[in-house]
This record gives C-alpha cells, structure tokens and sequence, in this order.
C-alpha cells in the first residue's frame, strides 16, 4: 500500500453527501445516453440456472442452503447473463436496455486500495441488431460511456471547485492487448496498463480472454458472456495512487459461433447443457452489448480518494486498517 499521510479533501459527511451527487448524476446521464430504464435485480441465484458469473474463472461464489427446502442458492458476482435474460423476459426491443444497482460479495478478492470483499456496481445491458456485432459499434459504445464519465466530473468539480482537479482527457485512447504487449513487452499485464494509462489518461484495451503471443491472455474471462474478440476494459490513470485504475469491463455479448468456441477452448464444454447456454445455441435470447460500471471505484477516482473504503462500508484486515489509521484515512 502506498504511504501518504495527506488528509482527505471532504470530511465523512460532506464525502457522503458527495458520494450521492455522483452517483445520482452519473446513473441518470448513463440512462439517458444509452436508452437504459433501471429495474431490479437478484442478489442471489439458483446455481443450476447458469445464471452466475464465473468472472476469470475459479473465482468461487458465496453459496448456501435454505433451512427447510435445502435449495442451493449462490450470491451473485454479476449479473452479466441474468441481464441478457431478463430483456428477453421482460420484452425490451432493439437499442432499449436495462441496468440495475449490482451489490456482490466476493470472498477471494485480495484486499488493497481498489480491492474489496463487497463489490457495487451499475450493471447494464443494451438490445443490438446481428449487424452491430462488430468492433465500429463497440468503439461508439464506449465513447458514449466516456462521455457520461466526463459530464460526471465536470459536474462534481463544479460542486465542490475547490476540492478536485481535471483528470480525464478529451477523448479515450483504444489500444489492442496484443498491440499493448508488443508495445511493453517485458511487462506484466499490470505494468503495461499503468504504463499505457499514466501516457494516455483513458483506456480501452480491447480483446480480453484470448491467449497473446506470450501464451497468456491479458486477462481472464468468463467463456460464456463476452466475445473475447469483441470486449474490453474502461481504464483510467488515478493520479492520487500514481497507478492504473479499472472502472469497467464490458463487451459485445456471446452469439452461438462464438460461445461454442470459448465454452471448448476451456473444455467446459458441459455448461453447454444449461438452460441459458441452450438459448444462445437456439438463439432464442436477443443479441446484447453490455458490462458494469464500478460505483466505490467511480467515486474513488473523481473524489480523489486513496482508499476503496473512504467510499463504501466494507470489513476490512488488521493490515488494512493499520494502514488507515497511519495515513489519516477513514474508513466507512
């Protein structure tokens, strides 16, 4: 963890307060740009259903058992597939979405200042035509979203124009992650993104899953939600920690060509006999673009925060809060 004994900008109560402006700015302009209407969603699922997310693999769910019926219930760790199935429920069509508050536990994250056991995010999903299923249209996508991101700041740096600076640039640099390795080649994943971002500000690198040239992919994905040649990540340089920082991961999502040839890739292949991998087979769920949205991650950055839990209340290690208490860091 970096050691900074610099005091936060907002005390506890003027950081909740402005944790809310953010987000109720941020929801509404990213509902309104995408064509996006907010419902609920679960925070548990029936394993069975295939509905939970996998995230890189082996990450596993919290799970228990009901007291009287013994149903195997899951917490979710997103809702990547549950959303794609409920446009179908609930009847949106083309270019109409939908995205929902997202709150997950997930007890393998290693703790630090951007890591948490408690996860919350804007999940969204969008209704696409076969035709868009294409690089062009997951570019406009993500421009889009980094519009709302740039509003959002210019929005909370009027209303505290004392507290916060510019940090995002005019326009989101894309970058291929095998364009990415080629450039940084003796770096890790993790090195080249801080690389990469600290250069240019705002980052999508695309192509996440697949193996580079080194044999690794830049990092793991789930077979049977992205398109691994059509997805990628939102990143930002977060100028407080001097480091890289994921605000999202999104993606065009599987069609039947592309689940099939991800699903055997990781010879998993007996997922395929679930109920929702067999309608991508059938093609009896619409084609989607979607992803999430970190909210704790969103606040951290645009209030320049140095800690994850200076903007959600989570349970934290004696390491972390040791580290709290020498840098006049206050955890929610």
């Amino acid at each position: 963890m970096r050691n900074n004994s610099e005091v936060t900008k907002l005390n506890l109560k003027e950081t909740q307060m402005a944790i809310k402006s953010l987000k109720d700015y941020f929801q509404r302009d990213l509902s309104n740009t995408l064509n996006l209407a907010r419902v609920t969603a679960p925070i548990m699922v029936r394993p069975e259903t295939g509905l939970n997310d996998n995230l890189g693999e082996g990450e596993k769910a919290v799970h228990f058992k009901t007291k009287n019926y013994k149903i195997n219930i899951e917490i979710v760790q997103s809702l990547a597939k549950w959303k794609r199935n409920a446009l179908e429920e609930y009847g949106f069509k083309c270019y109409e979405g939908l995205y929902t508050d997202m709150n997950a536990i997930r007890p393998n994250e290693e703790l630090d200042e951007i890591h948490s056991l408690y996860v919350d995010q804007w999940d969204w999903e969008k209704i696409i035509k076969k035709e868009d299923r294409n690089e062009d249209f997951l570019k406009m996508i993500v421009k889009e979203i980094y519009e709302v991101f740039k509003r959002s700041e210019e929005y909370i740096n009027q209303v505290y124009p004392h507290a916060f600076t510019k940090k995002l640039p005019d326009e989101i640099f894309f970058i291929d992650s095998q364009e990415l390795l080629d450039m940084y080649p003796n770096l890790d994943a993790k090195g080249r993104e801080r690389a990469i971002t600290k250069e240019k500000k705002a980052v999508f690198i695309m192509r996440i899953g697949k193996e580079l040239s080194n044999g690794e992919p830049h990092d793991k994905r789930s077979a049977d939600y992205d398109d691994w040649d059509l997805n990628g990540d939102i990143l930002f340089y977060n100028p407080t920690l001097g480091d890289a920082l994921e605000l999202s991961s999104m993606g065009i999502r599987v069609d039947k060509e592309s689940l099939s040839r991800q699903i055997k890739h990781l010879h998993q292949e007996e997922k395929l006999e679930m109920k929702f991998h067999q309608d991508i087979l059938e093609e009896k769920l619409p084609f989607t673009v979607g992803g999430g949205i970190g909210q704790s991650r969103m606040c951290m950055f645009f209030l320049e925060k140095r800690h994850i839990g200076e903007v959600q209340a989570s349970v934290w290690d004696e390491a972390t809060i040791e580290f709290a208490k020498k840098n006049n860091i206050v955890l929610l």
